[in-house]
């Protein structure tokens, strides 16, 4: 990684171009105008091309006999009932979140599961991802809730409760609205 290059953080939606590398840190802008640091791990570079440097280091006639010898491969048929179903899923319970649970209070779960579906929500709005389904579970409904006043407050967005016979009442289906002006 070298200044100059684009860069998008790997478990986030944030891309942007290197302008500092100290040791294991970097520095990048991102599109937004904001300069952060990043390790280098978290990060990966965009541009798809090679470097002459790693170019050299890679056997050209390994990787020319590799693509020879695969065949390629049938497509698959996608049956109709698959189509309809959600491309992305958040599942919200607290145990599927953190390893343990042990010294949180009801509100610091709440707002871990807030904030983990509020950033999804935007990850799938950034990647136009059109339905995520967040399953919620039934319990008291204080999440369902809270989750119902977080969806209200964007414009592009559906919110109904998911597919009953897959989910039971324990979820819901959000349906972003791709070309908003």
């Amino acid at each position: 990684m070298k200044k100059g290059d684009k860069v998008s953080v790997l478990d986030d939606a944030i891309s942007g171009v290197v302008t500092a590398v100290k040791g294991n840190e970097v520095t990048i802008v991102t599109t937004d105008g904001f300069e952060l640091d990043f390790l280098k791990n978290e990060l990966i570079v965009m541009d798809g091309s090679l470097s002459k440097r790693e170019l050299a280091k890679m056997d050209v006639s390994s990787i020319i006999s590799e693509k020879q010898h695969k065949k390629p491969g049938k497509t698959q048929r996608i049956k109709p009932k698959e189509r309809s179903l959600p491309p992305m899923e958040v599942d919200l319970h607290i145990n599927q979140l953190v390893p343990k649970t042990r010294g949180m209070d009801n509100y610091e779960m709440l707002t871990l599961q807030l904030d983990t579906a509020k950033r999804q929500l935007d990850f799938a709005i950034s990647k136009r991802i059109q339905k995520v389904v967040f399953i919620h579970g039934v319990g008291e409904g204080v999440l369902r809730t809270e989750l119902e006043y977080l969806f209200n407050r964007y414009e592009n967005v559906k919110f109904y409760d998911a597919d009953y016979q897959k989910y039971g009442r324990g979820a819901t289906e959000v349906y972003i609205f791709q070309n908003v002006k």
